[in-house]
């Protein structure tokens, strides 16, 4: 089993908008719309978890009516102190309906452009797994600093990757591995892999896709948007 936990609890606080960036309208839809729609459509994707505030569930349930064609919905999740928090209390969830040798692909509302072949290659190769992360190579040669100021040292740009979502754990194996994590140590956690890695699980990588940016800043949210209502910017 499969089931995608969709990451919508974050304020988007460097959009400066009084609405979440992952709830802002584009294209006559909020952003979160256009993951939930392609994820659903995915014959190997299950079930639709949803980490959000409850200040927003109502408007979910209304956009799910669209977004949601094939009714994978299962539920939603509380937002925790932070992203791997957020993460803990959805597969919790997770585990009372699907079992621990399925998958979890977790994926952000604000990466809008989520595409179908993604979704199969992570699913695909994940398996023979504990989980799979896709990553980007790194274009521009990489240094270390010490002290934020100075040099320190020239990294192999060929032995670095970025990560990038969605990424996909074995549901069980992963729950293990956040657990040894709380209460304290969770909180200086920033990437949903690094628990994994923390604890040994054989993480398989996949080229990952440029396109795929996450809304942050807004002018990530300016270039969705013309590539939206613009058809010929993509």
């Amino acid at each position: 089993m499969n089931i995608a936990l969709i990451l919508s609890g974050g304020a988007g606080l460097r959009l400066k908008s009084d609405v979440p960036k992952q709830y802002l309208e584009v294209g006559g839809k909020p952003l979160i719309a256009y993951c939930l729609e392609t994820l659903s459509r995915h014959p190997m994707i299950d079930g639709l978890q949803i980490v959000a505030d409850p200040a927003w569930r109502e408007s979910i349930w209304e956009w799910l009516k669209d977004a949601d064609p094939e009714e994978k919905f299962r539920g939603f999740s509380a937002p925790g102190a932070n992203r791997q928090l957020s993460i803990w209390n959805g597969l919790e969830d997770i585990r009372s309906y699907a079992d621990d040798q399925g998958y979890v692909f977790v994926h952000d509302a604000a990466r809008p452009l989520l595409t179908e072949q993604q979704i199969t290659d992570c699913l695909r190769e994940v398996l023979g797994h504990d989980g799979l992360m896709p990553v980007l190579p790194m274009k521009d040669t990489v240094y270390t600093s010490r002290d934020g100021r100075k040099v320190t040292s020239l990294l192999d740009r060929s032995t670095v990757y970025a990560g990038q979502a969605p990424e996909v754990f074995q549901i069980g194996r992963y729950h293990e591995a956040i657990k040894k994590l709380l209460p304290d140590r969770i909180l200086t956690i920033n990437g949903s892999t690094e628990p994994a890695i923390l604890d040994g699980m054989d993480i398989v990588m996949i080229p990952g896709d440029e396109g795929n940016f996450k809304i942050t800043t807004g002018a990530d949210l300016e270039r969705f948007r013309k590539m939206v209502e613009e058809p010929g910017n993509r």
